[in-house]
């Protein structure tokens, strides 16, 4: 038996693919940023919260986040929840969402 430990690479999911093609649960979740309803913590994996209420979806929160689409709108501690905001890019991306609604 072999006691050598093997390293797996880390799965890079395709962020940069995600804004042209926004779930309906993605652009949800994007429109409750705007109307200034989520919160998101300050960490390395964000997760969002909607009216308090943790996100059903925290995969799609923080593909959102790292693909730059939405962020902390101000800082706080490790863990902390403060109001999330719109990148530049996140409101691109609804741009389109809106013209189909």
């Amino acid at each position: 038996m072999s006691t050598a430990r093997t390293t797996v690479p880390p799965i890079e999911p395709p962020f940069e693919a995600l804004p042209e093609g926004l779930n309906h649960r993605a652009i949800s979740m994007l429109r409750a940023v705007v109307a200034g309803r989520a919160q998101i913590s300050c960490s390395s994996e964000p997760d969002l919260f909607i009216d308090n209420v943790p996100c059903c979806d925290q995969y799609t929160a923080h593909t959102l986040a790292h693909a730059g689409l939405i962020e902390p709108a101000t800082t706080g501690g490790v863990g902390q929840l403060v109001p999330a905001r719109l990148t530049a890019a996140g409101e691109a991306a609804l741009v389109p969402a809106a013209a189909a609604a």
